[in-house]
C-alpha cells in the first residue's frame, strides 16, 4: 500500500535534505565502462550496493572483478531499449541485492551522421538508447520508489549539449534536450517525496563511448569505399584522442555525482565548455520574447 511519503522521508534523509548512500542499492546502466564504471566505482567506495547493467559482457565482467572486494556486485547483460529485459533485470537486481534507491540512467551512444544523411534507423537508434532508456528506467524503478517510501536518486545523463547546440550533431542534441527536461519536471515533481533528482550533463570525458557507438550504429547505405572507410577510421581517432587529451577522467565524473546526489543538486557540470553556447541561447530566448 503506498504510504504517506512526507511523513517517512525523515528517517531516509540525512541533514539538510542529503541522501545518504551507504546501504542502498545503486542500478547503473552501462556501468561497465566509462562514466558507468566511474559512478560505480564511486558509489561502491561510498558503502554502496551495485547492479551493473550494460551491453558489453565483457566489461561487465571486468567491472565485477575490480569492485566485488569493497562491496557486493550484480551484473546484468542489457540492452535498456528493451523494456521486458530491463524488468526482468530489476527483479533479479532487487532479489540479490534488495530495493534500489539509487538509479543512474547512464547508458548512452554518440555519433550518427549528419542532418542530411540521417535515416529512421539511426533516430530510432539514438533516440532509443539515449532517451527511450532513460524513460524506461524511471518508469521500471520510480513507482518501487515511491511505494516503498524511503526516499532515494534518480541520475539522468544528458550532456552539455542538451542545454544548447554546441555542434555535436542534430541526432545527439535531440535526445539529450529531452533528458534535460525530463529530469528538471521529475525534480520539481518529486522532491514532495523524498527522492531527489540529477541531471548529468558532461562535456569531454575520456572514455571509449565514440568507439563503442560507432561499433554499434545500425549500418545505412552500402559498403563504404575504402577512401570512405578511412576516412572514417581517421575522424574516429581524431575524436577518441581529443577526448583523452581534453576530457575529464571518469573517477573525477564519479566523484562530482556522488556530491551532487548527497547534495541533491539539480545540474552536474563536468567542465564550463558549453558557457558560452548555453549563454548565447539564454540571451537569443531572453531577447525574442515581446515587450
Amino acid at each position: 500500500m503506498r504510504r504517506d511519503m512526507r511523513a517517512d522521508t525523515s528517517r531516509t534523509l540525512g541533514e539538510g535534505g542529503m541522501t545518504e548512500v551507504q546501504g542502498r542499492t545503486a542500478f547503473i546502466t552501462g556501468g561497465g565502462n566509462g562514466i558507468g564504471l566511474g559512478l560505480a566505482r564511486a558509489f561502491g567506495r561510498a558503502g554502496a550496493r551495485l547492479a551493473l547493467a550494460d551491453i558489453d559482457a565483457g566489461g561487465l565482467a571486468a567491472a565485477k572483478a575490480e569492485l566485488q572486494s569493497i562491496t557486493a556486485v550484480e551484473t546484468f547483460e542489457l540492452d535498456v531499449r528493451d523494456r521486458e529485459a530491463y524488468a526482468a533485470a530489476a527483479e533479479a537486481a532487487e532479489r540479490a541485492l534488495g530495493p534500489v534507491s539509487l538509479l543512474f540512467n547512464n547508458a548512452g551512444v554518440a555519433g550518427g551522421a549528419p542532418a542530411a544523411k540521417l535515416t529512421f534507423e539511426l533516430w530510432d537508434w539514438s533516440i532509443g538508447v539515449n532517451l527511450h532508456g532513460v524513460i524506461n528506467g524511471v518508469q521500471t524503478f520510480l513507482p518501487r520508489m515511491i511505494d516503498r517510501g524511503e526516499g532515494g536518486h534518480i541520475v539522468n545523463t544528458a550532456s552539455g549539449a542538451g542545454l544548447a547546440a554546441t555542434g555535436a550533431g542534430v541526432i545527439y542534441t535531440t535526445p539529450k534536450f529531452a533528458v534535460v527536461g525530463m529530469s528538471e519536471a521529475l525534480h520539481a515533481e518529486l522532491a514532495p517525496v523524498g527522492i531527489g533528482v540529477s541531471v548529468l550533463c558532461p562535456g569531454p570525458v575520456a572514455t571509449g563511448i565514440v568507439r563503442r557507438s560507432s561499433a554499434l550504429a545500425p549500418a545505412t547505405g552500402g559498403p563504404p569505399t575504402a577512401a570512405q572507410e578511412n576516412e572514417r577510421a581517421a575522424r574516429l581517432d581524431r575524436t577518441s584522442k581529443w577526448l583523452e587529451t581534453e576530457g575529464v577522467g571518469i573517477d573525477e565524473v564519479g566523484a562530482m555525482v556522488l556530491k551532487a546526489v548527497r547534495g541533491n543538486g539539480l545540474y552536474i557540470h563536468t567542465d564550463r565548455l558549453a558557457e558560452p553556447f548555453i549563454r548565447a541561447r539564454t540571451e537569443a530566448l531572453l531577447a525574442a520574447m515581446p515587450d
